[in-house]
């Protein structure tokens, strides 16, 4: 996406580096890449007088289990910290976007990326013992939380415990919450 802002017209090209925390420190080579859970509506099919045959609509706010993997190239400490399926565990990613300005030539900026995701373990994975290879071990959360926010600005947050949901700084449940 091509983005517009008081540097002018940028567009992100890659992510430069990140950094994977737990909930107060940085977890060093936990992983090389991590896959974000996906956000899928609940879903309801539409019909009856007046509708030209049917259509789904999504339901606002209210989105399937989601979970999300955590890959570990070995198993430590920071890996059975998260077992406990009686807490929730969170994970913070810290991330630099490298972005090109058009409108000077190709200048080069960065903007800062920060995801917070919550939730509950569902599974871990201890990986594989094998002289001179990696374990890739991992564990998976039920995701109840994620916030996604650019320089700052918060542009998802999703809370399924807490009845939040807003996007690009929109509560699109402020309505719903009022009226209930």
């Amino acid at each position: 996406m091509i983005e517009t802002n008081n540097r002018g017209i940028v567009f992100p090209e890659v992510i430069n580096n990140f950094n994977v925390y737990n909930d107060a420190a940085k977890i060093m080579g936990t992983t090389g890449e991590i896959n974000i859970a996906e956000l899928q509506a609940i879903t309801a099919t539409v019909s009856g007088a007046g509708i030209l045959g049917e259509y789904t609509t999504s339901v606002v706010g209210m989105f399937q289990s989601m979970t999300q993997e955590i890959p570990f190239r070995m198993i430590d400490k920071e890996f059975f910290g998260m077992l406990n399926t009686g807490e929730q565990s969170k994970i913070t990613l810290r991330s630099s976007i490298q972005q090109r300005n058009r409108e000077t030539g190709g200048t080069l900026s960065t903007q800062a990326m920060r995801i917070v995701i919550q939730g509950h373990p569902t599974s871990a994975k201890m990986g594989t013992v094998k002289a001179g290879e990696l374990m890739n071990a991992s564990i998976t959360l039920e995701v109840t939380y994620i916030l996604v926010e650019f320089d700052g600005e918060v542009m998802l947050e999703l809370d399924k415990l807490n009845s939040v949901y807003k996007v690009a700084g929109k509560d699109l449940l402020a309505d719903i919450m009022k009226q209930c």
